[in-house]
């Protein structure tokens, strides 16, 4: 031991030395280096100076950089994951007007009624314990069949829908949840008596937030997969910019009046961007639909091309006050609900939908992305999230699909009762009784946008 210190004390100094040299040596180059860089910044021209990318950088996006360098790379379509990067518009420009004094709070003990019904005259109207429900995902099969299985699950525990998406209905996926939303697509699954009968609910799929009306095409599709769409080996997965069967406007009723034989009486309804909303609308009423989904630019998707997803359709809140105001004056809102999805990521979003006339809220991405919760880092950092959530990802198989029923059950429980707070801070016993009267824009646009009063004007009682 004594030899060891000795050694230690011969060497410790020449340690020293040798550090300080290194850090001396190393602050002068770095100062060398950096006094290039900056005279080069400072003194060259813009066409050779590296602050060009800075200058032209403040005027393209990052994002816009790098899709510019993607089209350079491929003479197809480019497609970007997970919907448009940008903000959903006008959700954060209306507030709530809390009760105090002239209108006072729900006392305490008030148990919040949270349940909803939607097409209410069907035979077979659904009914759910909470306005939230599992939104649909596309293009295509998009999740992994352990993913469908933990949104059935996660579904049933909270006491609300799930939703096949463009996907194919599993079995795993009927067998767990309790009710079922099946959506009949542009595509060639989906569409057997058997598997529209297992449906709680049958949403057509005019066009989504996302993708609008566009055809698809996948061409390589996993076996187990490509077994429940029923393709052959080697056949590519094609999604059409049409519903199979509608050539003209006036087809809509007659595929309806199937599907409604056909789902022995449950209700069915038309997904459709809020586009042309008055006129898509008069034809939806008049296809005898017993619901309407409106779903928003801002909508999560799996993958599409950028210019469907920054530049096609409009904001979710501006197509719900919309269609509300269509079906008040056409005497239909009593028959006919809306569903909503696109765009809306809290709580008090979604509040704010159901006081703006919606039905219900369907939860696309984040509820996906809450799925994996803790299970992320089964992937991170080295692989994205997806590879946990898509029918083809690498990971897919490593989730667990109870945890994930869990997350998601907790998602949904979780921000309905930060709802049931909020109805209470309102006055109110039901969050169906949340409306208009409840709410003010707190700008000329969002008034514009929504016909709510101005926040710095009087409120009406």
């Amino acid at each position: 031991m004594n030899d060891f210190w000795r050694g230690f004390a011969v060497t410790l100094p020449a340690m020293i030395i040798v550090a300080v040299l290194t850090a001396l040596f190393a602050r002068n180059l770095i100062k060398k280096i950096f006094g290039s860089v900056l005279r080069l910044i400072l003194t060259e021209t813009y066409s050779k100076n590296l602050m060009e990318i800075i200058s032209s950088g403040r005027r393209f996006h990052t994002q816009n950089i790098v899709e510019m360098a993607l089209r350079s790379e491929t003479d197809q379509a480019i497609r970007r994951s997970l919907g448009t990067p940008y903000p959903a518009k006008g959700w954060d420009r209306v507030m709530f007007l809390p009760a105090q004094l002239a209108v006072m709070p729900s006392k305490e003990h008030v148990k919040i009624d949270t349940r909803t019904v939607i097409g209410p005259r069907a035979p077979r109207p659904l009914k759910l314990e909470i306005p939230l429900l599992v939104g649909g995902l596309g293009p295509g099969p998009t999740l992994s069949e352990p993913m469908k299985e933990a949104l059935a699950k996660g579904s049933r525990a909270a006491g609300t829908a799930t939703h096949t998406g463009e996907g194919a209905l599993t079995e795993a996926e009927r067998r767990e949840a309790d009710k079922v939303v099946v959506q009949y697509g542009r595509a060639d699954w989906n569409r057997p008596p058997e598997t529209l009968g297992q449906a709680d609910l049958i949403e057509i799929v005019a066009g989504s937030g996302a993708t609008s009306g566009t055809p698809f095409t996948i061409p390589k599709v996993p076996g187990t997969m490509r077994q429940l769409l029923g393709l052959n080996p080697g056949e590519s997965l094609k999604i059409r910019s049409r519903v199979p069967g509608v050539n003209r406007p006036e087809d809509w009723r007659e595929l309806v009046a199937r599907l409604q034989e056909v789902g022995k009486g449950v209700p069915v309804g038309i997904k459709l961007v809020p586009s042309r909303i008055e006129a898509d609308l008069a034809r939806a009423l008049d296809a005898g639909v017993d619901f309407i989904t409106i779903d928003g630019a801002g909508s999560g998707v799996r993958e599409s091309a950028p210019i469907l997803q920054d530049d096609f359709g409009l904001p979710t809140i501006r197509g719900l006050v919309r269609a509300v105001r269509f079906l008040e004056k056409h005497v239909a809102r009593h028959r006919v609900s809306l569903i909503v999805s696109g765009g809306l990521t809290t709580p008090g979003d979604y509040l704010k939908a159901l006081a703006l006339g919606a039905d219900a809220v369907a939860l696309d991405l984040p509820l996906v992305m809450g799925a994996v919760h803790t299970q992320i880092t089964k992937v991170l950092p080295w692989e994205p999230p997806s590879g946990l959530i898509w029918y083809d990802g690498k990971f897919a198989d490593r989730l667990d699909v109870d945890q994930a029923a869990e997350s998601v059950s907790n998602l949904f429980k979780s921000s309905v009762e930060e709802m049931k707070l909020a109805t209470i801070a309102l006055g109110k016993k039901a969050l169906r009784e949340v409306n208009r009267d409840d709410l003010t824009a707190l700008d000329p646009l969002a008034r514009e946008m929504t016909g709510l009063p101005l926040a710095y004007e009087a409120q009406p009682r």
